[in-house]
């Protein structure tokens, strides 16, 4: 089949310049084709360069998988490429060979060192923001692939795709500050992919708070103030907050153990009100279920329990998975039956971000989420919580940041707790 490019994709196959190595980034916005692009630019390079070696990763080796890979296999299908004749792929060694002699490997780049031996023609890198500048400069070594016979116009290329870095990242110090003649910068926006639904951007715009639309659909770069991980949060969010013991009480659970965080909250007109929080250090979860009884003794209505997917896989101290100890206690201890709302498998964190935000202040001024004053803890992460510097992943301080400052062992946990719930009612992605 023929593909009909989108303009900013056509930009970022096409080489305009006469140097050895190209090198670009791909940079965009939800839906705008960043990682169909990026598969598609490896399969033409196997396909054109014989013998040509790929490397194709990311920093975990799961997005790898699930996400870029596939893409692979859907341009090979595309282009009447037969597996076990044209192509095939060898998972023991998470390889693909073509016929020609070109192959690509898939690896994680958690661990840069185990790369140094590889002899390159080219390198994808997904979600190039998440890796740090020196896994990157360490894969510019690797472009050392003797070129063979009838490679006419060859040229080494590396080249990532991403969501938008703040301003201080490494990328946009290497690719639109300080950038050299071969790195380029190409900017796609969701807006301008045809092929997405008619009010998919729309749709984000009304959702979506004014500064994860820009990043996240317009692909701009953060600007310093957008480090926090919840931006639009402000004191129109705190309020005081009245519990009705009959109305349905939601418990969001994160099972950490220092500290177990659960914010309980009731739901009413798409808003979410989160009216107290139960955040306990060193403890278990029937030592948190005793702590709500205490509290809420002879609620009327519904409980209803949300959080973390993973709390409901056993681990090796307990034969009973935390959500199992929650059901126990309640029908034990309380004589009474709870519901369990959990997703499957937990989202990636940039949805549980998204819909948050966009529950927090929508671009439309529209605020759906109400914090009472006493969740201390969700509004201190509402006022702390941050991105890495220059990069698109939350800032969790280290065991030795936690040591020397016992109050950061509460960043996170709170919020992802508040954000299960949000996420699995109000999904935006």
């Amino acid at each position: 089949m023929k593909y009909k490019l989108l303009k900013t994709q056509k930009k970022f196959l096409e080489v305009p310049h006469n140097e050895e190595l190209d090198v670009c980034v791909y940079q965009g916005g939800f839906g705008s084709g960043k990682t169909w692009a990026g598969s598609l630019l490896g399969t033409l390079l196997c396909l054109k360069f014989a013998g040509i070696n790929g490397l194709c990763g990311a920093q975990t080796y799961s997005l790898v998988r699930d996400t870029t890979l596939n893409a692979y296999f859907e341009h090979f299908e595309n282009f009447g490429l037969i597996e076990g004749k044209d192509w095939q792929f060898i998972k023991s060694q998470q390889k693909i060979v073509f016929k020609n002699g070109s192959n690509i490997l898939f690896r994680h780049f958690d661990e840069p060192n185990k790369l140094k031996s590889l002899n390159l023609g080219f390198v994808e890198i997904e979600e190039m923001s998440d890796i740090p500048e020196a896994t990157f400069k360490m894969l510019l070594g690797r472009m050392r692939q003797k070129k063979k016979k009838g490679w006419k116009d060859f040229k080494y290329r590396i080249f990532g795709h991403t969501n938008p870095q703040s301003r201080h990242g490494w990328i946009y110090k290497n690719f639109a500050q300080d950038k050299k003649p071969n790195y380029r910068l190409v900017l796609a926006p969701s807006t301008e992919n045809i092929y997405l639904p008619k009010d998919f951007c729309e749709n984000l715009k009304n959702a979506y708070d004014e500064n994860y639309y820009k990043r996240n659909v317009l692909g701009e770069f953060d600007e310093e103030n957008c480090a926090l991980v919840v931006p639009n949060f402000s004191s129109e969010n705190i309020e005081k907050i009245n519990y009705l013991d009959w109305c349905d009480l939601h418990i969001s659970c994160d099972f950490n153990v220092d500290p177990m965080c659960w914010i309980l909250a009731h739901i009413d007109n798409h808003k979410v009100y989160f009216f107290d929080e139960i955040v306990l250090e060193n403890t278990t979860t029937t030592q948190t279920c005793e702590e709500f009884a205490r509290r809420y003794p002879y609620h009327k209505g519904k409980i209803i329990i949300n959080g973390d997917a993973s709390g409901d896989n056993r681990t090796c101290v307990s034969e009973y998975t935390n959500y199992m100890l929650i059901r126990n206690f309640f029908a034990q201890r309380m004589k009474r039956n709870v519901e369990f709302h959990l997703r499957q498998f937990n989202p990636p964190i940039k949805n549980r971000v998204a819909a948050f935000c966009s529950m927090m202040k929508s671009m439309d001024g529209q605020i759906r989420i109400l914090i009472d004053p006493k969740c201390e803890k969700l509004i201190y992460n509402m006022n702390n919580l941050k991105y890495r510097e220059g990069g698109s992943n939350i800032d969790i301080p280290t065991y030795w940041a936690i040591k020397n400052n016992k109050e950061l062992k509460f960043l996170s946990h709170p919020f992802d707790a508040a954000s299960y719930l949000v996420e699995y009612y109000f999904p935006i992605i």
